[in-house]
């Protein structure tokens, strides 16, 4: 059976992924000081401004503006031209302390009321659910689409940067769409990439240019054939971009942070969210649990799904989906992993040292398939490999 499945990416200069960096980027700068902050940080932007809001409580002082201005900066906003350039851009910042009732459940969780131990100590910090996915697809054991359109992106800033195609600007996107057989992809039927310009260069020498350093220098060239679809700059102008061209705001590029669509999402966002935030944390282990599953040959595929209550430090429920190839039944494996894994966010918190100031380089080109980031290392395989012989 064939199928067809697309998937998107955005460059750092998408005014979305801008609030992104800019809100990560201050998280990195309050845990440089205060490993213990509570941060909640929300950023969104427009045609010469951006606003920078939410709730912290930390003892370190950070100015935010400054520390916006780098990110914009590092981004390639860098020239009033652009129309936003993080000299000229006003920065407003409208910032209060965590409500004081969520601080209680997150503070002394439910367990640790009760007697628990040290990992007892947290709650999380809201209700929701999160999930992790992990497949042997690619080596980075992420779904190829999203993987290609990172990497079409991720090229983009690098050509741009480097002065490869110096008439490029920091706006762009990809997306590609694999054809699927029996659940293997055996060709890219399209691939659409768009980027912003500066007005001088003509559109058939950008588009020839793209395809020549972007396209042939990352699309596989097994899976590419005579009937790929190529769209490159479909409308034939795409100079006005940016937060000039359209408003940024947090977390509004979730599909792109996570699977591109192969694996579902549970809702929260990412950046600018201290590791107390399950949103956040509980997602990066579900993560780091499925990719283990996946390395130890449990499964050629593994969709984890964990689910917490406010105050509470145990999620209310684990479920596992191999889609068919586990080698026991998924119950089993949800409930043989807990023996392994604890998902309880104090736990977590350590056991990836997430209290780091490492989130600036997530909030770009995806949170997951890095294998810098901690929760993609595979140290639980010969343990998961002994408990399920």
């Amino acid at each position: 059976m064939k199928k067809l499945f697309t998937s998107e990416s955005v460059t750092e200069g998408h005014p979305d992924k801008l609030c992104d960096k800019i809100a990560d980027s201050i998280l990195d700068e309050i845990l440089k000081g205060d490993p213990n902050s509570r941060v909640a940080c929300e950023v969104c932007c427009t045609t010469g401004m951006v606003l920078v809001m939410g709730e912290i409580t930390t003892e370190q002082y950070v100015d935010m503006a400054e520390v916006a201005r780098r990110a914009i900066k590092e981004v390639g906003y860098d020239k009033p031209e652009y129309g936003f350039d993080y000299r000229s851009c006003a920065v407003l910042v409208a910032i209060d302390e965590q409500s004081p009732d969520i601080s209680m459940g997150v503070s002394n969780s439910l367990e640790h009321k009760g007697g628990g131990d040290e990992f007892d100590l947290y709650g999380a910090g809201d209700q929701g659910l999160m999930f992790g996915y992990a497949s042997n697809e690619t080596k980075e054991l992420m779904p190829l689409a999203i993987t290609l359109a990172h990497a079409l992106t991720k090229r983009l800033a690098e050509v741009r940067k480097a002065g490869t195609l110096p008439y490029l600007r920091p706006d762009g996107k990809a997306q590609v769409t694999l054809e699927y057989e029996n659940n293997k992809a055996t060709r890219v039927d399209a691939v659409v990439v768009s980027t912003q310009h500066s007005d001088t260069v003509d559109i058939e020498k950008l588009r020839k240019d793209i395809l020549k350093h972007i396209i042939n220098e990352v699309l596989p060239k097994e899976l590419v054939d005579k009937n790929t679809k190529v769209y490159i700059n479909p409308t034939g102008r795409f100079v006005l971009g940016g937060p000039m061209g359209d408003s940024g705001l947090t977390g509004r590029k979730i599909i792109v942070d996570t699977y591109g669509g192969y694996a579902p999402h549970g809702g929260g966002s990412f950046s600018g969210k201290d590791p107390t935030k399950v949103d956040r944390s509980a997602t990066y282990y579900a993560r780091y649990v499925a990719k283990n599953i996946v390395s130890a040959g449990l499964a050629e595929r593994c969709e984890l799904q964990v689910a917490y209550a406010i105050g509470k430090a145990q999620p209310v429920s684990v479920c596992v989906n191999t889609f068919g190839t586990g080698i026991v039944n998924d119950e089993i494996i949800a409930e043989k992993i807990k023996t392994v894994f604890d998902f309880r966010p104090a736990s977590i918190i350590k056991t990836l040292n997430l209290r780091t100031p490492i989130y600036s380089k997530t909030s770009n080109y995806g949170h997951f398939g890095n294998p810098d980031f901690p929760w993609e290392k595979t140290d639980k395989v010969s343990e998961l490999k002994k408990l399920f012989n």
